[in-house]
C-alpha cells in the first residue's frame, strides 16, 4: 500500500511540471506617432529622393543598394558578407547563441552516465571485518540516471531565455550587416564625390591657366600690371593644391572600401569616376511599421523577453527540486561472474531538495532580475525612439536638400555668368582683374557646393535606408 502511494505522489509531481511560476511576457508598449513629421507636401513626392509607401508601392529589397544603379556599388556590397570580418565574428556569436538554445535543452532529459571499472585490492589484516588480510577483485559496470523534474519551470525558462538571446543575436547579425553595406554605400559616394570635385578643379585648373596666360600677354603688352599677373598664377596654384588635396581624402575612403570588403589596401583600388547619380526613391511607410523592419529594434525587444524569462527562473529558486535518481549495473568478483544475471543491482527513489535559509540570495537575484528586465525595457523603448529620430533626421535632410540643390543649382548659373561678363569687362580694359578673381572664386565656391549638396543628398538617401532597416522584417528571425 505504502508503494503504490509513493506511486501516486511521484505522478502528482510529475503532473505539477507544467506549472510555471515566471510572469507571463507581453511586448512592451512604445510611444508610436500615426505619421512622420518631415512628411513632405505633395510637390516633394516625385524630387526629393522619396516619398510616402503606398499600397501598390514595392518595399525595400534586400539588396536595397541596387536602388541606386550603380554597377561598381553593386559589385563592392556583394563582396562584403563573404570576406568581411567584423561580419563573420557577428555570424560566429549568432552561432554560439544558437548552440546555447541545445545546451538548455538538455535539462529537459535525465543524464546517463557509466563508470566501469576493475579493481584488485587487498585488505588490511588489522582491520576488525570478515576477510581482513586478504586479497579480493571487483568488477563494476554501473549506469546511473538522474533528472530533475521541471516542477515550476526553471528549465523551460532557461530554454525561452536561451532561445530569445538566440533571436536577439540573429538581429544583432543583421544589424551589424545593414551597418556595414551603408557605411560602404556612404564611402563609396563620398569617393564619387570627390571625384566629382577632383574633375570640377581638373577643369578649373585649365580655365585659370588660359586665364594666366591671358594676362601674360597682357602684362608683355604693356596692358595689365604685374600685379593682375601675380593675382592670376596665385589664384592657378592655389586651385591646384586644392586640387591635389582632394587625392589624400580619395584614399582614405578607398583604405576603408577595401577594409570592408576584406582585402587589403595595397592590392585595391577603384578608378576615378564623378559622381552623376541622382538619389533614387525611397519608400518610407508609416511609422507603425518601423517596430518590424528594424533589426536593432527587434534585438532589443528578443532581450526584454529574455529578461522576462530570467524573472521566472529567480522566481523557481524559491521552490523545491525534485530530482528522480536511479542507479544500477553488475557487480561481479571476476570475470567470469561479472556478466551473470546474479551480479545485477539496482536502486531507484525520487528525493526532494529545498533551501531553507541562504541568507538572502534568492530574493536578491530575484530582485536583480526584475531590475533587469526594467533595464531592457528601457533600452527597447529608447532604441525604438532613437530609430524615429533617425528616418526624422534624414527625411528632413532630404527635403530640404532637394530644396537647396534647385537654388544651389540657380547660383551656379549666376556665378558662371557673372564670371563670364567679369572676364570680357577685363579684357576690354574695363574691370580690373581683382574683379575677374572675385568672380572666379565665386563661381568656384558655388559649383563645389553643388557637387557637395549631391554628396549630401546620396549619403543621406543611404541613411534613410539604414534607418528604415533596409529590406529586412522582423518576420526573417529565426524560430529556433
Amino acid at each position: 500500500m505504502s508503494s503504490k502511494k509513493a506511486i501516486l505522489v511521484v505522478l502528482s509531481l510529475f503532473a505539477l511540471a507544467n506549472c510555471s511560476v515566471g510572469p507571463k511576457y507581453k511586448v512592451p508598449t512604445v510611444a508610436t506617432p500615426s505619421a512622420y513629421k518631415e512628411s513632405p507636401p505633395a510637390e516633394y513626392k516625385e524630387d526629393a529622393g522619396w516619398k510616402t509607401a503606398e499600397p501598390a508601392d514595392a518595399v525595400i529589397r534586400p539588396k536595397w543598394w541596387e536602388t541606386f544603379q550603380d554597377p561598381k556599388l553593386n559589385e563592392l556590397e556583394e563582396q562584403i558578407e563573404p570576406a568581411n570580418q567584423t561580419l563573420k565574428a557577428a555570424e560566429a556569436r549568432f552561432r554560439q547563441a544558437r548552440a546555447m538554445i541545445k545546451f538548455n535543452r538538455a535539462d529537459q532529459f535525465p543524464t546517463i552516465s557509466t563508470a566501469p571499472s576493475v579493481v584488485n585490492a587487498h585488505a588490511s589484516a588489522n582491520t576488525a571485518f570478515a576477510g581482513a588480510g586478504r586479497g579480493y577483485n571487483e568488477f563494476t559496470l554501473p549506469i546511473d540516471l538522474n533528472y530533475e523534474v521541471d516542477l515550476w519551470g526553471r528549465v523551460r525558462h532557461s530554454v525561452e531565455a536561451a532561445r530569445e538571446e538566440f533571436q536577439a543575436t540573429a538581429g544583432d547579425l543583421q544589424t551589424v550587416n545593414l551597418s556595414l553595406h551603408s557605411e560602404l554605400a556612404v564611402d563609396y559616394f563620398e569617393l564619387r564625390s570627390l571625384d566629382a570635385q577632383k574633375a570640377l578643379l581638373d577643369e578649373t585648373v585649365t580655365t585659370y591657366t588660359r586665364a594666366v596666360e591671358l594676362t601674360q600677354n597682357r602684362y608683355s603688352g604693356g596692358l595689365a600690371p604685374k600685379a593682375d599677373l601675380a593675382q592670376a598664377q596665385t589664384q592657378l596654384e592655389s586651385t591646384r593644391a586644392q586640387d591635389i588635396d582632394t587625392g589624400q581624402l580619395r584614399a582614405q575612403f578607398e583604405h576603408a572600401i577595401a577594409t570592408l570588403i576584406g582585402k587589403p589596401p595595397e592590392d585595391f583600388s577603384i578608378p576615378p569616376l564623378p559622381q552623376k547619380l541622382n538619389p533614387p526613391v525611397i519608400p518610407v511607410g508609416m511609422p507603425s511599421q518601423l517596430l518590424e523592419r528594424r533589426p536593432d529594434i527587434a534585438s532589443a525587444e528578443r532581450r526584454v523577453a529574455e529578461a522576462n524569462a530570467q524573472v521566472g527562473i529567480a522566481r523557481a529558486a524559491f521552490f523545491p527540486s525534485l530530482l528522480i535518481s536511479a542507479a544500477g549495473g553488475l557487480l561481479g568478483s571476476s570475470v567470469t561472474n561479472w556478466f551473470n544475471w546474479p551480479s545485477r543491482f539496482w536502486a531507484v527513489g525520487p528525493s526532494m531538495l529545498q533551501t531553507a535559509f541562504d541568507g538572502g540570495r534568492r530574493r536578491a537575484t530575484s530582485e536583480g532580475a526584475i531590475a533587469n528586465y526594467d533595464a531592457t525595457v528601457a533600452d527597447y523603448r529608447q532604441t525604438t525612439l532613437t530609430a524615429f529620430q533617425q528616418v526624422e533626421d534624414n527625411l528632413a535632410a532630404l527635403r530640404v536638400l532637394s530644396d537647396e540643390a534647385k537654388t544651389q543649382r540657380d547660383a551656379v548659373k549666376a556665378a558662371e555668368e557673372s564670371l563670364l561678363l567679369a572676364t570680357n569687362r577685363y579684357k576690354g580694359g574695363l574691370a580690373t582683374y581683382l574683379d575677374v578673381i572675385t568672380s572666379q572664386t565665386i563661381a568656384l565656391t558655388n559649383e563645389r557646393t553643388e557637387v557637395d549638396i549631391l554628396r549630401r543628398r546620396m549619403d543621406a538617401s543611404v541613411l534613410l535606408v539604414k534607418a528604415l532597416g533596409g529590406g529586412w522584417n522582423v518576420a526573417s528571425l529565426p524560430k529556433s
